[in-house]
């Protein structure tokens, strides 16, 4: 490394990469950002399809509003948030009744408590899904009583950690930390933090990383556009991709860190957002919750009326459902999503007057929505994603890498900032021991 001003590659143009170079470069360091799309962003995207309209495809929340540096980067570019929560939401049956939700979730959630309870004391890990079902109380539930129980589980963890319950791990699924305070939306989105922390930033864009390689003195990174050579380089990339085999490492990571990589999985969660010319279902809800007559398909929904002041609602899919809906097309899922809000609200709910759709996992930049902590995993295994290899030279970071505030957009940042500051303690040249 240059002992007067290093030069750092940073992998990956998302939250976790932008704040790692603006940090670095703030701090006197030459910095490179190498960047797969023709955007920046990553799965922080603002959508500008309706000019008068931004949404974002990807991370839309802010959570825990109290101490998350998101929070104070939101103020300084003047983004506005509005709380969501819990305590105004509604839930409906095919038939256009409401369910009663808010207790028999409690409940849920209590019997998920006992059934982790139980499961603390196997031999081994199992999944969400074996522990809730071998349990005594699940068994004793009524058919009705259990389908609220699944949309339960489905709405408060399966969407929250994106992760299927038959793969998520019963032992450590939900370990990690929250920031006290609201869990907020941005508006217009999280587009003005992503080019806030971008401002002046050498980007390169539209360069998939192919090949890392250890060089004398640093690092050298192959792109499809070139060979780019620096004294150390922050890979960011989303676990997606580390594990798809895309980017090939000329030499071995350590056995630590490919053993995170193997074992992490990367979960999906997609939204299908609605714009209508009126509103039409109660404007008092932030949450609506769909106890369909399949389970899982357009179970939860996001009104975005009080963030927006417009007809605007958002339909989400995870885990299993998330990957089969991920298969149709756009007319398809626009229709399915509809069938849903007529079923809720009764068939005067008119057309919309557009339409978006995610599909992270068909994303080869992406190949996912965030990471989650399947069976036989912990939570020192995202610790052991993150930090360094290769003597110092590659340095990890991304929201899988977070120990505390893992699929979080305030993760990712957290680390990229972390990373960085590894860089300019001068670590690079001598093993990570940090």
């Amino acid at each position: 490394m240059s002992a007067s001003k290093p030069h750092v590659l940073v992998l990956g143009a998302g939250m976790a990469g932008l704040g790692a170079a603006r940090l670095l470069q703030d701090a006197g360091a030459r910095v490179t950002v190498i960047e797969a799309r023709d955007r920046i962003g990553g799965r922080s995207h603002t959508s500008h399809l309706w000019p008068d309209l931004p949404v974002d495809m990807g991370a839309s929340w802010i959570h825990g509003t109290k101490g998350n540096p998101m929070t104070t980067l939101a103020k300084a570019v003047g983004v506005s948030l509005t709380p969501t929560s819990y305590k105004r939401a509604g839930t409906f049956d095919p038939h256009g009744n409401e369910v009663e939700f808010q207790k028999a979730t409690k409940r849920a959630l209590k019997l998920v408590k006992h059934a982790r309870a139980r499961a603390d004391h196997a031999d081994a890990d199992q999944s969400l899904q074996a522990a809730i079902e071998r349990s005594r109380a699940w068994r004793g539930l009524s058919d009705f009583d259990r389908r609220v129980a699944r949309l339960a589980i489905n709405t408060r963890i399966e969407h929250e950690y994106s992760g299927d319950w038959s793969r998520l791990s019963a032992w450590h699924f939900d370990d990690g930390r929250d920031f006290p305070g609201d869990e907020a939306v941005l508006t217009p989105g999280f587009g003005p933090i992503i080019h806030h922390l971008a401002q002046g930033l050498d980007l390169r864009l539209g360069s998939p990383v192919t090949r890392l390689a250890p060089a004398t003195l640093g690092v050298e990174v192959t792109t499809a556009q070139g060979i780019h050579r620096a004294d150390c380089a922050i890979v960011t990339l989303p676990l997606g991709v580390l594990k798809s085999g895309s980017v090939q490492f000329a030499e071995p990571l350590s056995s630590n860190r490919q053993r995170a990589i193997d074992g992490l999985e990367m979960g999906l969660l997609n939204k299908c957002i609605l714009r209508f010319d009126r509103v039409f279902w109660p404007a008092d809800l932030d949450w609506i919750d769909f106890l369909g007559p399949q389970e899982t398909l357009w179970a939860d929904w996001t009104s975005y009326l009080p963030a927006t002041g417009q007809p605007l609602i958002v339909g989400f899919n995870a885990a299993a459902m998330a990957e089969a809906v991920e298969g149709w097309g756009d007319r398809e899922t626009a229709a399915s999503a509809l069938d849903a809000l007529r079923a809720m609200f009764g068939t005067s709910v008119p057309d919309p007057v557009g339409s978006q759709i995610s599909r992270w996992r068909q994303d080869p930049f992406a190949q996912g929505a965030y990471s989650f902590l399947p069976v036989g995993t912990r939570a020192k295994d995202r610790k052991a994603l993150f930090g360094a290899d290769w003597e110092g030279r590659l340095l990890f970071a991304g929201e899988a890498t977070s120990h505390h505030h893992a699929a979080t957009v305030h993760g990712a940042l957290m680390t990229g900032r972390k990373a960085a500051k590894v860089v300019l303690r001068g670590l690079p040249g001598a093993p990570f021991t940090g």
